[in-house]
């Protein structure tokens, strides 16, 4: 007997077995799980939920619980599961993906749709017509000739510089963005003014509502509910806050250009979202973000990203831009980074020549976290605060 007889007598089967390539969902699906058994080996117990939570805990707990509702995902999983974190359930709840997005929409945090034909886009609720509706409703405004000097005043803020504009988001998805009474927003392509907010009044789901009034740059004006206006931002792409202008020097002395040599007349914030694949990188892309201060045009400063280990070798997305006046560049950019230096993101990747290469201005964080800061530039109370990722919220540095 050869010894492929003996081991077939011994019922070995010598047939070789084919490794089945993994499915972009299947890597994505066991990237996700690789940092839920990492969270589980360094602090001793699965992710939990809780307002008082870490937000990437959070994030974690929110993916354990639709891993452990597929079928087909635990017996993925099967062999990576030497907690038995996946065990004991036995109800079925599909969902379509596990990316990012389906994890920050169970957090409450607005996520872009997807580019999937499969996909139905632009398709809006009930409520959201509603909000549309009202914005649309639009009478003329009687007294504009009061409102016009304001309209014309910021128009020609945003052309200096002086006011920028920011996205309309959601506060971590925890609360939503507040509308106040004097702001100037940007949305269905005009320029907003909020003239008046009337009494607070509870809306349906418990929620406190106002009725606004609300000055259009057109000469229309809307009689709409705070919560519609909110809305209507968050689903107008154009959707933007403007801010307050900036007035003086932010930071440092007030020396001349001799004194300080560095010192720039004007400089642009950048923030930017990498378009690399890597399984971490997707995984929390729309949480990992690079904060830099340029002199000159960002899209020179990014052009070669993808040849570029500074840039996690993948081309990158302007995400937001906000101008800077009279700015120190690298001591306003050295205090934003040890703002957010908790949250660092910690990577060590190769460059072309194959030298290991720790890019130092990625942070994980979420954009209104950054929104925010800009704000506290503007009325110069970022020194002194921090970041603290387990509250998702800058604090006094004292306080941690």
């Amino acid at each position: 007997m050869t010894d492929d007889d003996i081991l077939a007598e011994l019922g070995v089967d010598l047939t070789s077995k084919k490794v089945r390539a993994r499915t972009p969902r299947e890597e994505r699906i066991i990237a996700g799980f690789e940092d839920i058994v990492k969270f589980r080996d360094e602090h001793g117990r699965a992710p939990q939920h809780g307002e008082d939570r870490d937000i990437f805990e959070r994030l974690y707990a929110v993916r354990l619980d639709q891993l452990r509702a597929q079928a087909d995902c635990r017996a993925l999983l099967a062999d990576m599961d030497v907690h038995g974190m996946l065990d004991g359930v036995t109800d079925e709840a599909p969902i379509d993906d596990l990316d990012d997005n389906a994890l920050l929409a169970e957090l409450g945090i607005e996520a872009p749709a997807p580019d999937d034909i499969t996909q139905l886009r632009n398709v809006r609720s009930n409520a959201e017509r509603s909000a549309a509706d009202e914005i649309a409703a639009a009478t003329r405004c009687e007294d504009f000739a009061i409102f016009k000097p304001r309209f014309e005043q910021v128009q020609a803020d945003l052309d200096a510089g002086t006011r920028t504009t920011r996205p309309f988001v959601r506060d971590l998805g925890m609360s939503k963005a507040d509308i106040k009474q004097g702001e100037f927003f940007i949305v269905g392509g005009q320029i907003a003014y909020v003239a008046s907010v009337g009494d607070p009044i509870a809306a349906p789901n418990g929620e406190v509502d106002a009725r606004l009034r609300v000055v259009h740059s057109n000469g229309t004006e809307s009689n709409l509910l705070l919560r519609s206006l909110q809305r209507a931002l968050y689903k107008d792409e154009g959707g933007r806050r403007v801010s307050e202008p900036t007035a003086g020097p932010l930071f440092g002395d007030r020396g001349g250009a001799d004194d300080e040599p560095d010192r720039l007349p004007t400089g642009t914030l950048y923030v930017l979202r990498s378009r690399s694949m890597h399984p971490t990188i997707a995984a929390h892309r729309e949480l990992i973000h690079k904060i830099g201060i340029t002199g000159g045009k960002v899209e020179t400063r990014i052009a070669g990203a993808a040849d570029d280990a500074t840039y996690l070798l993948a081309d990158v997305d302007v995400i937001a831009t906000y101008t800077l006046h009279d700015v120190h560049p690298s001591r306003l950019e050295a205090l934003i980074h040890r703002v957010l230096n908790r949250v660092r993101y910690d990577v060590e990747i190769p460059d072309r020549f194959g030298k290991p290469v720790r890019p130092r201005e990625w942070f994980l964080v979420p954009l209104a976290i950054i929104d925010e800061i800009v704000d506290r530039i503007g009325d110069v109370t970022l020194a002194g605060m921090i970041y603290d990722p387990k509250t998702a919220r800058l604090v006094p540095e004292a306080s941690i």
